[in-house]
């Protein structure tokens, strides 16, 4: 299940993570990529152990995100990383790896942090079974997707491409019992925006709250 998340990030988070970033020491990509993943990982990310405030604000808005909770059912949030990608830099395609710092890689997520005015190419290219999708989403935005994805980025040809992407660990494990459960919550919430706490919302509350008993690790 793929999702673009709209402003996750303010104007004022966004300002603070700019400023933050124009000043701080950026590393080749490939100190964090997987055995097969560094023949095609070309880019740069902040410097390991320098960026943990930066997280804290990153998770803290995908916290206080509704759309994300309830598409992701996040356990931990995990290994994020700033990643910068100058004129001539990309990632080839491959697949997340399973398990990063301890946690299990369920969904991965991107957060842009550049506007798509900001450079030329730097698409996100995520793989289907028999077509392309290619995203490229305004600052504060995200698209989240499951980590077994086949993706890549293309290749940046003029400017700077800044996003963040990370890991979820989530309380579902299974992309389809997830896709169930926002199903089941996007309706049960529409009810009670449009009727209020109606017999029809508190049987599909209950019905989520069995399945998350159900499924939930």
């Amino acid at each position: 299940m793929l999702f673009q998340i709209p402003d996750v990030l303010s104007g004022d988070e966004l300002t603070q993570l700019h400023t933050a970033l124009a000043k701080a020491e950026f590393v080749d990509g490939k100190v964090t990529a997987g055995w097969y993943a560094k023949q095609v990982k070309h880019n740069q990310q902040l410097k390991p152990g320098v960026g943990q405030p930066l997280e804290a604000t990153v998770k803290a808005a995908l916290t206080r995100h509704p759309l994300f909770q309830v598409a992701v059912r996040p356990k931990h949030v995990h290994s994020l990383r700033f990643s910068r990608y100058s004129p001539g830099m990309s990632y080839g395609t491959h697949a997340d790896n399973a398990m990063m710092g301890g946690y299990r890689s369920d969904v991965s997520f991107t957060l842009f942090l550049s506007d798509p005015t900001d450079y030329a190419g730097g698409e996100l290219v995520i793989e289907g079974a028999d077509d392309e999708q290619h995203y490229k989403l305004s600052a504060g935005h995200a698209i989240v997707y499951p980590s077994s994805t086949l993706h890549r980025v293309n290749e940046v040809t003029q400017g700077q491409r800044l996003v963040v992407v990370g890991w979820a660990q989530s309380l579902v494990r299974a992309p389809d019992e997830r896709e169930l459960l926002f199903d089941i919550d996007t309706v049960r919430r529409s009810i009670f925006a449009q009727h209020g706490k109606t017999a029809e919302f508190d049987l599909l509350s209950k019905s989520v709250s069995n399945l998350l008993r159900r499924w939930a690790e």
